[in-house]
Order: C-alpha cells, then sequence, then structure tokens
C-alpha cells in the first residue's frame, strides 16, 4: 500500500477509519460475506451497514471468520462496526432491542458505532406531531445502551438542522456523526457548517450520487477534467473531494476492482482550485438521489 489509509476523530476521542464500506443493496447474503472478507484484504478497517440493509447476519458470518484467520492479520479492536435503527423500530424499548439483535447478527460484544437512520418513523405521516417524542424516546434507548458498552458511540443520520437542534436539547450525549446524502450536486453548505459547530462529524453516503455521476447520466467537464490531471477516475475524484470537505466517505461495490479503486482515493490531494470547481458544479444542478429529509418535522 502506497499511502497511509486517513483516519477521523471523533468528539468522544475515538478515532475512526475516514473511507469505510458501504453495504446498502448488497443483499445476497454469500456475495455479502465475500464482499467484507475480501475489502478487509484491500485494506478497508470500516464497515457500514444498517438493521434495514437486510446483512448484518452475512457480516458477522464474515467477521466471524476474519478474527479466527490469522492470515488476516486483524482482530475485533482493528475493525469499525456501523449499523443503524431502522425508521421501523423507532422508540426506547425497540432501540435497545435492536441493539441486541445488531449485536446477535453481527456475532460482536460490542458495536462501534449505532446510529438513528431516518428522522421519520414507518407507518407515520412526516408531519406526525409524535415524530419528535419517538426520536427522542430512540435517542435515550441508544444513550442507555451506551452506559452499558454495547456501543462505543452513537449518531444520527439524514437530521436536517431542526433535528440535530431539537436532539441537543435532550441529549446527554452528543452525537458523533451525521450521515447523509453528499456529492457535488449536494452539497448542504448550511447543514454540514451547523453539524460541525455543533462539534459533530459529518459522513456521507452517496458520494457518486448513487453511480449518476461515474455511470455517464450525469457528466461535468470538470470531472473529467481534474481526473485525467490526477491519472485518477471519477470516482476516486468524487471520494477525495468528499474527504478534504471533511467527510467520513462509504463508497459502495461489489467488484474487487471497484474496492480497490475506492479505497485507493486516499492517495491523491487536490488543490483549492480544484475543489473549488467542483463546488460550483451545485450551482449548474442541483439533485437529491435518494430519500428526501427535510420534509420531516
Amino acid at each position: 500500500m502506497s499511502f497511509t489509509p486517513r483516519i477521523t476523530k471523533l468528539n468522544n476521542g475515538l478515532q475512526i477509519p475516514t473511507v469505510g464500506l458501504g453495504c446498502w443493496q448488497i443483499r445476497d447474503k454469500s456475495k455479502m460475506k465475500e464482499l467484507v472478507k475480501l475489502a478487509i484484504k484491500v485494506g478497508y478497517r470500516h464497515i457500514d451497514t444498517a438493521t434495514s440493509y437486510t446483512n448484518e447476519d452475512a457480516i458477522g458470518d464474515a467477521l466471524e471468520e476474519v478474527f479466527a484467520d490469522e492470515s488476516y492479520g486483524v482482530t475485533r479492536k482493528d475493525i469499525w462496526v456501523t449499523s443503524k435503527l431502522s425508521f421501523a423500530e423507532h422508540g426506547y424499548e425497540n432501540a435497545i432491542n435492536a441493539v441486541e439483535k445488531s449485536l446477535s447478527k453481527l456475532k460482536l460484544d460490542y458495536i462501534d458505532l449505532y446510529i438513528i437512520h431516518f428522522p421519520g418513523s414507518s407507518g407515520r405521516a412526516v408531519d406526525d406531531p409524535e415524530l419528535p417524542s419517538l426520536r427522542k424516546a430512540s435517542w435515550l434507548g441508544l444513550e442507555e445502551m451506551h452506559k452499558r458498552g454495547k456501543v462505543r458511540a452513537i449518531g444520527v443520520s439524514n437530521y436536517q438542522i431542526r433535528h440535530l437542534d431539537e436532539l441537543m436539547k435532550y441529549a446527554t450525549i452528543t452525537p458523533v456523526v451525521n450521515q447523509c446524502e453528499f456529492h457535488p450536486l449536494l452539497i448542504s453548505t448550511e447543514l454540514r457548517a451547523h453539524t460541525k459547530k455543533l462539534g459533530i462529524n459529518f459522513e456521507a453516503y452517496s458520494s457518486l450520487g448513487e453511480g449518476n455521476l461515474v455511470n455517464g447520466n450525469y457528466t461535468f467537464e470538470e470531472l473529467d477534467t481534474i481526473a485525467r490531471a490526477h491519472g485518477a477516475s471519477i470516482a476516486q475524484i468524487l471520494l477525495c473531494w468528499g474527504m478534504q470537505q471533511g467527510a467520513i466517505v462509504l463508497p459502495k461495490s461489489s467488484s474487487e476492482a471497484r474496492l480497490i479503486e475506492n479505497f485507493e482515493c486516499q492517495k491523491f490531494t487536490l488543490t483549492q482550485e480544484e475543489m473549488d470547481q467542483i463546488n460550483n458544479i451545485s450551482s449548474k444542478v442541483t439533485k437529491r438521489f435518494c430519500w428526501d429529509p427535510s420534509v420531516v418535522q
């Protein structure tokens, strides 16, 4: 490996690998299991999953084999594992039970980071007046599991500014991350600034715009030019841009070549001029490819 993998320090002092393996949309259990094992061989030390991805058990099987096989050269403390509370699991007891189920499926004694996946709740309207109280109950449930030592850190995902401000009124543990969709077509400047102001790290999902920024659906001359200048792929440039914006990035891929390519985004550094050129793409097109948490009250 010709580079040193990057590390991000969280507000509780823990250190998280800045590039993680995103596991969304990989539901084939045998495929997921082999992908995790391959990713660890490549150098990944950060696995990001969720209860709603329905692949925690496959990841658990993979980790069990990896930890038992000395050829991988890693132990439990070397691998950061994140999972998330589904929008169907809101509530104090539900949150506690969800963590216990995740621990069982992942075959772990503790989970490094557990996140509230979405501010809304399954089966409830986005303007349901009970949502704030459900979010609070869920958060307090995660705080309880943190106190029990079942999770080392807790965070949120898809929280907008008002959701964060609401949370900070009752949280006794500050979330370590806010994981949101983030790419040049959705740069969320105000949200990122507010997250930083609260001392919360920003995590990015869909850094490649659900593939749309690399598969030809959306093309930008700036990205092509910058990629050629660095001898890099557009995917690597997008991930590098995200990291230089201060984000933890979570690319997903089901092929070995792409796993390696994504991980090697850490070899590159963009100039400020290149960063500005990519930032300016949002002035041409603004697009959200995933769910929209801004409508949730």
